[in-house]
């Protein structure tokens, strides 16, 4: 697709408008990233101009507050179709500029101006980052280069809060329809991935550069960014990871009792802090998908001593039994129990436990799409001794 120099302005509308930046603030993300320009460049002031078929608007800005100007006032709009960086040292003495009302004083004064092209991936320009001064100056090429890495890590950023609202329309529909999850999981990851880990390994990177290095609020900046990446892919991960749970299974015979020691010593540092202690009764040998059971396995055990009130050294133990159709697992602990009306929810997508304990509240949920994918069952009950007992089944297989 061609740039909004030669195509339809209709065209970039239409691409502002599936990124919905024109309707909403721009965000710590846009404005970090804004910031950052201006510090890199040593200028005062930077804006992420995006040029519609009428006007330019500024969703972010730094050292001015955004505003709105007409498309044939903007001196953006002037250069939309370069695909590489402008420097102009004084654009009073640049033809292209010299009589813009943002040169000659009608709306400001501008004599230093640079700018860097936002390219949509599927090459749609929808306007320019820029960086002014009223003192003419000039930028390295090593500012230069960081400008139009910023320039597309904006995109990115546009990128990943239009995948992230697909994935958060997709979730409300998977809270009705689990079994969407799957083929959802396949259309998203790579759309979500692209844009996240470009922003968060160039982010990295700009942390290196020299000119960040020095400056320590530019540095903050950089490092504020990759943060907020690597929370994100987080996130991701553990959503994508729950909507591919139980799409295909991998049965070999599982020794459920080696399993349960393999847990035990993956949460060896969680049991030491909280002086817990995991035991075994009667385990058998199943047929099952080893990995994924490891899954309901730790998400099982690992709950048992998260949820132990503080101050109690939790006890969880997991015991086997057979039934008429396979065989019933069960993993009991000495919490404060979980009560009646709690019970079926507790396995719903996105619910959390009581008290300020980390995660998604997906692991149950995760646990019980295994277990179903099995053939098997999985609840909750109370435990002999209070606390509580969770339990699964999983049927005989040939």
């Amino acid at each position: 697709m061609e740039t909004i120099g030669t195509s339809p302005a209709v065209v970039v509308d239409a691409k502002l408008a599936e990124y919905g930046v024109l309707e909403q603030p721009g965000g710590r993300d846009l404005q970090a990233l804004v910031e950052l320009a201006a510090l890199v460049c040593a200028v005062p002031t930077a804006a992420i101009n995006l040029i519609t078929g009428r006007e330019q608007r500024q969703v972010a800005a730094a050292g001015i507050d955004p505003s709105v100007c007409a498309r044939e006032d903007s001196m953006c709009a002037i250069v939309i179709g370069e695909p590489k960086p402008v420097i102009v040292q004084d654009a009073s003495l640049d033809e292209r500029f010299a009589t813009n009302p943002f040169v000659t004083g009608q709306i400001a004064l501008v004599k230093f101006y640079a700018s860097a092209p936002l390219i949509t991936p599927d090459g749609v320009t929808i306007g320019r980052l820029c960086v002014f001064d009223d003192q003419a100056r000039e930028l390295t090429a090593e500012q230069a280069g960081v400008l139009e890495v910023l320039a597309d890590r904006m995109v990115d950023v546009l990128e990943l809060r239009l995948r992230t609202r697909e994935l958060e329309q997709a979730r409300d529909e998977l809270h009705r329809s689990n079994e969407l999850l799957t083929l959802f999981a396949g259309q998203v990851s790579h759309d979500l991935r692209s844009p996240l880990t470009a922003v968060i390994a160039n982010a990295e990177l700009l942390a290196t550069e020299p000119a960040v290095v020095a400056d320590p609020d530019a540095a903050a900046l950089a490092t504020a960014i990759q943060k907020a990446g690597v929370r994100m892919a987080g996130l991701i991960d553990t959503i994508l990871r729950y909507a591919r749970t139980g799409s295909s299974l991998d049965v070999v015979e599982v020794d459920l009792e080696r399993l349960v020691s393999t847990v035990r010593e993956d949460l060896a540092p969680t049991l030491a802090a909280r002086r817990g202690t995991v035991t075994t009764g009667s385990l058998p040998v199943v047929r099952a998908d080893l990995q994924q059971i490891y899954v309901v396995l730790q998400n099982l055990i690992s709950n048992a001593v998260k949820f132990t009130p503080v101050g109690v050294a939790p006890v969880v133990h997991v015991a086997g039994e057979v039934t008429d159709s396979g065989w019933r697992v069960t993993v009991t602990d000495n919490g404060s129990g979980i009560p009646a009306d709690r019970r079926d929810s507790v396995f719903t997508l996105y619910t959390r436990g009581a008290g300020n304990v980390e995660g998604f509240g997906i692991g149950l949920a995760t646990s019980r799409r295994i277990v179903e994918a099995h053939g098997g069952e999985i609840g909750v009950e109370d435990g002999p001794d209070g606390g509580s007992t969770f339990w699964f089944t999983l049927p005989q297989v040939g």
